[in-house]
């Protein structure tokens, strides 16, 4: 058998190793395929087929989908008419079979179970109608707006039953309402919402259907083709007024206030109502909203100038003197030294000062001659020669003049501060040689004894400077009464200060006559004020804004505005459209008598304006122009 030594060897062409797929991030209980965009979709399926428990399975799953902005109602055909079919039953059946049926007791299982789908199916509609996309679907839908005026004109406000898809409803077509246009061959049909809307806001007492409403009337009349539906005896601006003060509510004085806005934004009812018997207490009202919502921070500034005071006990500066304590002190020391400490003790260094060198010698030699017989007194010119010795600053000259003067420049008496004893004895125009006392009793005996020593049966008073003439003894012992200290200091208020102020600080201090000096300046000067720290919210803006209208009305005057006649010409370029409403006027004397109603209301609320602050400097300009009317 024949076996080849070298066996044939096989080729193959290579291919590359497929990539790893990625692993799913699908999780767990995801259904897939119920989003296809295929005829017969599950969930469309589903609605449509009146099982309760395969229509309780779509809406479960719709109701997380509406959530989604990338959610498209057209991704999935048919969706949008099964969406309709549960809640059009109710608005045309089911609404009447409920409240039959819960007049005495629950609904069937059976009605409850389809009014569960209404409910769900107009929630998936009015979440996925926030999305533009499906807004401008369901706008041109040809089940929309019969199915939101059904439920505006037939279901009842006032019930709780009817107020969840009601509530829907409103909100599904806040959606699509601002591109709702009101033409004129619509105002007087069913399809006008103004009046069904209206009548809910203000004879609903559910708030967050009353929100809802005004915000949805907001939008149609802020659409200029829409203003002209506006009217002053408007049901929704009676709800917007009533609730109105209720500033702790902050959405649903928004919706009030933005209703208002819109209301008054059209210029003849922003001047009907100033004929409203409510006007001066909105015009307050808005203010007072504007107040509560400010926030302030206090600012303070110390513009205080210079005080001078001097204390309010009578202080008399003196040279000072020997106390019994210094010379003491002194008299055991030898000349010179003792000259020099007695001249540190009596004498300053004073750069203008000046005394003359007698008077150096005689207070040297009346201090220290009685006491010569110890210590020998320095001679005249050594006591001159040890002022320099101990003032380095001080020089010994002599002036030139008529009559040469000897002086010491340079050198002063030593001064001070002394407050008059209370109980010190000032008889013989205050030459009383006698010690103060401690008490006003011993003052008045000391005084007793003065009078008693006089010889002359009347005598005048010689108490300091009394200008008191002469009277009998008798009569001069309660005369002097008068002149003594009360035994307890007066009682000071806790805030008052031991010191005066002064006009000035060469002011003189005591005055004979304290009231005619002129009023110095306050020792505090201190400005306070209260500044915005923020800008304002805009609930205030809002506010604001409608308040500027109403002045605006009130006091600009429409009777020298242009009329839209041929001699009318307008801005450039502006072409007036003959196919929109025209807008009755007012008559001139509702129109002025709502001026001067206005007028006075805005002269009311000007105490509180000026409580106002705004960050803004245009906008309190606006505050300060209304102010100052």
């Amino acid at each position: 058998m024949y076996t080849p030594r070298n066996p044939p060897t096989n080729y193959y062409r290579g291919y590359p190793s497929a990539a790893p797929r990625p692993a799913s991030t699908v999780v767990d209980g995801y259904e897939r395929w119920y989003t296809e965009s295929i005829p017969n979709n599950r969930m469309t399926l589903s609605l449509r087929s009146e099982i309760h428990q395969e229509v309780n399975w779509a809406l479960d799953r719709l109701c997380r989908l509406c959530h989604n902005d990338q959610f498209l109602l057209r991704s999935i055909p048919g969706l949008i008419d099964a969406l309709f079919e549960w809640p059009e039953w109710y608005v045309a059946d089911g609404y009447k079979e409920s409240a039959e049926a819960q007049s005495l007791f629950s609904p069937p299982p059976d009605l409850a179970a389809k009014r569960r789908h209404a409910l769900e199916s107009l929630f998936v509609l009015r979440n996925v109608a926030l999305h533009e996309i499906n807004a401008q679907e369901l706008l041109y839908h040809s089940h929309t707006m019969p199915l939101i005026f059904n439920a505006l004109h037939k279901l009842n406000a006032d019930l709780d039953e009817h107020s969840e898809f009601l509530l829907n409803s409103v909100e599904l077509f806040h959606s699509l309402s601002a591109k709702y246009i009101l033409t004129p061959n619509l105002v007087r049909t069913w399809w006008n919402p103004i009046p069904p809307l209206g009548y809910i806001a203000v004879s609903s007492s559910n708030r967050s259907l009353i929100i809802s409403t005004l915000t949805t009337l907001t939008l149609i009349l802020s659409n200029p083709p829409n203003m002209s539906q506006l009217s002053p005896d408007s049901p929704a601006l009676s709800c917007a007024l009533r609730f109105l003060p209720l500033f702790i509510d902050k959405p649903l004085v928004d919706a009030c206030l933005n209703y208002l806005y819109a209301h008054l934004s059209h210029p003849t009812m922003a001047k009907s109502f100033l004929l409203h018997p409510e006007m001066a207490g909105v015009v307050k009202l808005l203010v007072t909203l504007i107040l509560s919502e400010q926030v302030e921070e206090t600012v303070t500034i110390d513009v205080t100038g210079p005080v001078h005071t001097t204390p309010s006990a009578a202080v008399t500066i003196r040279a000072h003197q020997l106390t019994e304590e210094e010379l003491q002190g002194l008299l055991p020391q030898s000349e010179p030294s003792r000259c020099s400490e007695w001249m540190k003790m009596m004498f300053v260094a004073k750069s203008d000062g000046e005394m003359t060198q007698v008077d150096f010698w005689n207070l040297y030699k009346d201090a220290f001659s009685p006491f010569a017989a110890e210590h020998p007194l320095l001679a005249a010119s050594d006591v001159i020669k040890r002022v320099t010795v101990v003032f380095p600053s001080a020089q010994a000259m002599v002036l030139q003049g008529d009559v040469q003067k000897f002086i010491v420049r340079g050198v002063d008496r030593r001064r001070e501060s002394v407050v008059p004893e209370r109980f010190k004895c000032h008889w013989n125009k205050s030459q009383c040689r006698a010690p103060a006392f401690t008490e006003p009793g011993h003052l008045f005996d000391h005084l007793l004894d003065h009078i008693t020593a006089t010889e002359e049966s009347e005598s005048p008073c010689l108490w300091s400077s009394c200008p008191q003439g002469p009277l009998p003894k008798a009569a001069l012992r309660p005369h002097i009464l008068t002149h003594i200290s009360s035994p307890e200091l007066p009682m000071k208020h806790p805030s008052q200060s031991d010191t005066i102020t002064l006009p000035s600080s060469d002011s003189p201090y005591p005055i004979n006559d304290p009231t005619s000096r002129p009023a110095p300046p306050p020792r505090s000067t201190v400005i306070t004020f209260k500044q915005p720290t923020i800008d304002p919210p805009s609930t205030s803006l809002t506010a604001l804004l409608c308040i500027r209208i109403l002045f605006r009305a009130s006091f600009t005057s429409s009777e020298m505005a242009p009329r839209a006649d041929a001699d009318h010409f307008g801005f450039p370029g502006v072409v007036e459209g003959s196919d929109e409403q025209e807008v009755e006027e007012m008559p001139v004397d509702e129109e002025r008598e709502g001026e001067h109603r206005g007028r006075k209301a805005f002269l009311g609320a000007r105490r509180l304006m000026e409580g106002v602050r705004i960050k803004d400097e245009t906008l309190m300009g606006w505050i300060t122009e209304m102010v100052d009317i």
